[in-house]
């Protein structure tokens, strides 16, 4: 029985071995079967045959809308000639609060006579502490924060580099629609859904 197994074993492997040559050979002809997105595409999908190794970093699968890396802030687009627009963040601090490692502090504004300013002056995100639960961006009653798909965040320099600050953090709303198109535009509904409820009761 085990011998049996094992023998079935060897042959799988030896069926990937031959078709991944199989695959390359029909592949040559076409730019390859590697550093080649029409490929690598063949090759994540049912039709891929032989070993299905990505060659990352020259190859990289595409993430799906959903996944969720190191969170960031959402801003309006910025007016032309200007770097950055409205930020959406009122620096309440319901994210820091339900942070489960504890790896956000922010600052909040202050007006000229003392109050505070409904707006962040510095922001800050400690990567390396960071779990990427997405609680932040889910408790967050103003939907300014939102869940990035940068995940090529190594560095040699971890103080410099690992802690984000506003600047790095601030990502206008037309980016976060380019990298999850289709959950932006359910929440663009569905904001909508809610000021035309508003403007109603106040009729």
């Amino acid at each position: 029985m085990y011998g049996l197994g094992i023998f079935k074993g060897l042959a799988i492997t030896l069926k990937h071995f031959i078709n991944t040559y199989r695959d390359e050979a029909e592949w040559s002809g076409k730019g390859g079967r590697y550093y080649n997105e029409e490929a690598l595409k063949v090759r994540q999908s049912l039709k891929g045959k032989g070993a299905i190794t990505v060659m990352y970093p020259e190859e990289k699968l595409e993430v799906p809308e959903r996944f969720r890396f190191v969170p960031f802030l959402v801003m309006d687009d910025p007016a032309p000639g200007q770097k950055a627009g409205k930020d959406w963040c009122t620096s309440c601090g319901i994210c820091a609060k339900v942070c489960p490692p504890q790896c956000i502090w922010i600052e909040r504004g202050k007006l000229p006579n003392g109050r505070p300013k409904p707006e962040p002056v510095n922001f800050y995100i400690d990567i390396d502490i960071c779990m990427n639960c997405g609680y932040c961006a889910e408790y967050c009653p103003f939907d300014a924060i939102k869940m990035d798909h940068d995940y090529e965040l190594a560095s040699y320099n971890r103080t410099a580099a690992h802690i984000h600050d506003k600047e790095r953090l601030s990502k206008p709303i037309s980016y976060w629609r380019s990298i999850a198109p289709g959950r932006a535009e359910d929440e663009a509904q569905v904001r909508a859904e809610e000021e035309a409820k508003k403007k109603k009761k106040k009729e």
